[in-house]
């Protein structure tokens, strides 16, 4: 004997997993390559700099006003060797060796504002207040292994790194 539709119960449907379209996440051991170059392209120039300039990183000068010319110095550097290839393609010169790029979560190119301002301005802000800098940092570039791969600086901006 079957039994009568119940008018009241919810709804059945079989939901399936829908695979994501869109370019693939890249690699954290290759977003880790691209900061490293990118690290050693920004410590070439303070180098380069420091030969041809009274401004010396490497002079070991620790005062509070010479690390904050040196922070400033290297997010201006960042931003005059970094800034047009970032707005412009949404890579670093690092992410162009590695063929990375920085898109929206939507797969939409990412604006200036957002670039500039929110994936890396917010950070380095951030990183200016003495102890809240180091936890900053250290929670961003852990968030990399969760399955996910966004890092905190991704999560601000609503982007994240593709293979282009």
């Amino acid at each position: 004997m079957s039994e009568a539709p119940n008018p009241f119960a919810p709804p059945q449907a079989e939901v399936a997993d829908v695979p994501v379209a869109g370019p693939a996440l890249a690699g954290r051991g290759t977003r880790l390559l691209a900061v490293i170059i990118d690290g050693a392209v920004l410590l070439g120039l303070f180098w380069l700099l420091s030969l041809v300039s009274p401004i010396n990183l490497f002079a070991g000068d620790s005062s509070a006003a010479a690390m904050a010319v040196y922070a400033v110095l290297g997010f201006v550097l960042f931003l005059l060797v970094q800034g047009v290839l970032l707005v412009r393609h949404g890579q670093t010169v690092g992410k162009r060796m590695l063929g990375l790029r920085i898109v929206r979560r939507d797969g939409s190119r990412v604006g200036a504002g957002r670039m500039l301002g929110l994936r890396y301005g917010l950070g380095w802000l951030i990183n200016l207040v003495p102890g809240l800098g180091g936890i900053y940092s250290l929670v961003d570039a852990l968030l990399i292994f969760r399955a996910s791969r966004l890092c905190l600086h991704d999560q601000i901006a609503d982007t994240h790194v593709v293979i282009a």
